[in-house]
């Protein structure tokens, strides 16, 4: 690539991070738009248990007015409607919900005991306690209130949310102290699904337009521009990362699902080798900054355990289980295994491609693996880092679960299947190759199916 095709590359990259962000938010809106309302179209959440000794329970100023709040006008607009849903504990006690205004509800309060909500951990509220007088009045004679309702049993206030600065309160009807009550908070909002929509979109259009400015921009030159001059043999070329394997036939039609077992001890030492790959490409990177050479030793071992991964994931994993053959301990080529891997030695590398390829540039490889290989999301939490598989396996495990059952109720190992699978595993080396610095030939989004690498001219950036 040339200075300004990388430089087009790295824009389009960064404009595709938040455009992708954006779609997986408006993806996620729509689905929960779409299963997560009740009859009415709520959302709705569950407050543990409401319980204070003091007269009242007061929320925290609600602004809505901008400044710190959003605009009023924004407010207005959003055609939001909050429903408070709840049920005194004593059920000879009537039970009292109401919203007001922020100046008036505090002058009420002013000297009244009360609990003034100060946040919310998980589904507890956590409450600062006001200190004064054991009792008020009924907060029913009131005027002020925006909304409210009162009884016995349970009770629901629907509020339409408008511009102002506005303050939540639960009280005994009476004004009594000691309130006790289950609570559950819904809103719907009109604007939701539009938002919803319009994220999706918006998103959808940019990532694709960048990673379609990606995939251009790192192709290399026409065809035509690169056909031989007369008289000169046309070259073939694999590509610096060569993925081949053979399928073993015959298969036992019941040993794919035990390998994963058997492949324990090879689970045990790839953590190991795996660990000391990433250690070492860091150190490989820092040579390349100041020698433009991948030290030759850190090489041939990071090509080892990439060839002892293919093995392994060959014969027990998403490889294909394409053999019986117990994969060997080793670092080596093993040339008469059916699965091979080999990565060729590059001379010299860019110094400035280190800094940007294997988190940048590859992004848009990493989308395609994602759904390849499978994914995971994560966020942290009061409890700490928190996760699940939303795809794992990815498309690889559904189709080697396909050739496995195949197997077991056909004895047979359908070619096109194979084909396809070892084709999206040379990918995964391919980009796992190039983001491990091994090569600044970026990777192909290209399909290359069946069990030999195919031949292909050199086509230079």
């Amino acid at each position: 690539m040339t200075g300004r095709r990388i430089a087009a590359a790295v824009l389009a990259v960064v404009v595709s991070i938040p455009a992708f962000i954006v779609l997986v938010g408006g993806t996620a809106l729509t689905v929960a738009y779409a299963v997560g309302r009740d009859d009415e179209g709520f959302f709705d959440a569950r407050i543990d248990g409401l319980q204070t000794t003091t007269v009242a329970v007061a929320s925290d100023d609600i602004a809505l007015e901008g400044d710190p709040g959003p605009p009023g006008w924004l407010v207005d607009l959003g055609d939001v409607t909050v429903e408070l849903r709840l049920q005194s504990v004593r059920s000879d006690v009537p039970i009292f919900v109401g919203v007001g205004p922020l100046a008036e509800v505090e002058e009420y309060l002013s000297d009244v005991a009360h609990e003034e909500v100060t946040g919310l951990d998980g589904r507890r509220l956590e409450l600062r306690t006001i200190f004064g007088t054991p009792d008020a009045s009924p907060p029913g004679d009131e005027t002020f209130w925006e909304a409210s309702v009162e009884g016995v049993g349970p009770q629901a206030l629907r509020w339409e949310v408008t511009s102002g600065r506005w303050v939540v309160v639960v009280m005994n009807a009476d004004g009594s102290p000691g309130v006790s009550a289950d609570v559950d908070v819904a809103a719907k909002a009109g604007f939701l699904l539009p938002l919803a929509i319009t994220m999706m979109v918006a998103g959808g259009l940019i990532t694709i337009a960048s990673v379609t400015g990606i995939v251009l921009l790192a192709r290399r030159p026409a065809e035509a521009a690169l056909a031989p001059a007369a008289g000169e043999p046309a070259a073939v070329h694999a590509g610096p990362v060569t993925v081949g394997a053979e399928l073993d036939e015959p298969l036992s039609p019941w040993l794919w699902l035990v390998k994963w077992f058997l492949a324990i001890p090879h689970f045990v030492v790839l953590v190991f080798l795996w660990l000391a790959f990433v250690v070492l490409t860091v150190v490989a990177g820092v040579a390349i900054l100041f020698t433009r050479r991948y030290p030759r030793g850190i090489f041939d071992f990071n090509v080892g355990v990439l060839r002892w991964s293919w093995r392994v994931s060959y014969y027990a994993l998403t490889g294909g289980l394409g053999t019986d053959q117990y994969p060997p301990f080793s670092l080596g080529a093993e040339p008469d295994y059916p699965a091979t891997l080999d990565v060729a030695a590059p001379e010299d590398l860019s110094r400035g491609l280190v800094l940007v390829k294997w988190w940048l540039l590859a992004i848009p490889h990493y989308l395609v693996l994602a759904m390849i290989a499978g994914w995971g999301v994560g966020w942290w939490g009061a409890e700490g880092w928190s996760g699940t598989w939303l795809w794992s396996g990815g498309l690889l495990g559904i189709l080697v679960l396909i050739a496995g059952a195949s197997l077991l109720f056909r004895n047979s190992y359908p070619q096109g299947l194979f084909d396809l699978i070892i084709g999206l595993n040379r990918w995964v080396f391919r980009v796992i190759a190039y983001a491990a610095l091994m090569t600044d030939r970026y990777p192909p989004f290209r399909l290359d199916q069946g069990g030999p690498e195919p031949d292909r001219r050199p086509r230079p950036f």
